[in-house]
């Protein structure tokens, strides 16, 4: 079975590795939306698969390092499309939450991406 939690992160950006003409390559921001998704056994008696609470909770360290920063400046975002982002939030709560299976990121209402792991 599995659990997902929604969070929202306030940041800027740009794409580096694009044509100077291209409208990404210029700064701007997004409300990006943040699923992280975890798999398991439903465990008695709690009947649940972890608490949500402990879930926000492991995430709280990725939200303060990502939530309203420019993230080009964040170490390991140096080109922060949604796929590095979404790697990059893998690889920060991975271990912390063995139980995470996917990472999936919105950066419009119409545009994302999912990350699974390696």
């Amino acid at each position: 079975m599995e659990i997902f939690k929604v969070f929202h992160i306030e940041a800027a950006h740009r794409l580096p590795n694009l044509p100077a003409g291209h409208k990404c390559s210029r700064l701007h921001g997004h409300s990006f939306r943040v699923e992280i998704h975890v798999a398991g056994e439903v465990r008695p008696p709690t009947g649940w698969i972890m608490d949500f609470a402990e879930l926000k909770e492991n995430f709280q360290p990725v939200f303060e390092a990502l939530d309203h920063r420019y993230l080009n400046e964040v170490p390991g975002l140096e080109n922060p499309t949604s796929e590095n982002l979404a790697r990059w939030i893998w690889q920060h709560l991975g271990p912390m939450l063995p139980s995470l299976c996917k990472v999936v990121i919105a950066e419009t209402c119409t545009a994302g991406c999912v990350y699974r792991g390696e």
